[in-house]
């Protein structure tokens, strides 16, 4: 199991920039498959992007283009890098962690979760 605490949310314009952080306790990245998910207000949680063991990334058509996953070993952290935000971007934002090869697209493929980091951009 894996403690994980986001931080970076905030409120922007349209158009701005944010970039969210997830801290592990512990080094995961080359033992666990990562991902982020958000959750719109009277949504069901939904996936943005995920990175694999290997450095592989995927991501929800809703953000290609605009948001960067990334992490950096030697802090034990995952971040997620999001430019040209919409007002359809507000959400809840949250990391997870999981320990599955294929697939990770369902958050159900997820055993550690962070808190969450709202993000919330006006128009």
């Amino acid at each position: 199991q894996v403690q994980l605490v986001e931080s970076g949310g905030g409120s922007v314009q349209a158009g701005g920039s944010l970039r969210l952080s997830c801290l592990a306790s512990r080094y995961i990245f080359s033992t666990y498959r990562m991902a982020w998910f958000r959750r719109a207000p009277g949504k069901e949680r939904e996936y943005v992007v995920r990175i694999d063991r290997r450095g592989g990334t995927t991501y929800a058509d809703s953000v290609k283009g605009r948001f960067t996953i990334s992490s950096d070993n030697a802090k034990n952290t995952l971040y997620l890098q999001m430019n040209n935000l919409k007002p359809g971007d507000t959400a809840m934002y949250y990391c997870a962690a999981g320990c599955g090869w294929i697939g990770g697209y369902d958050e159900d493929e997820y055993a550690d979760w962070g808190q969450g980091a709202q993000v919330t951009v006006s128009s």
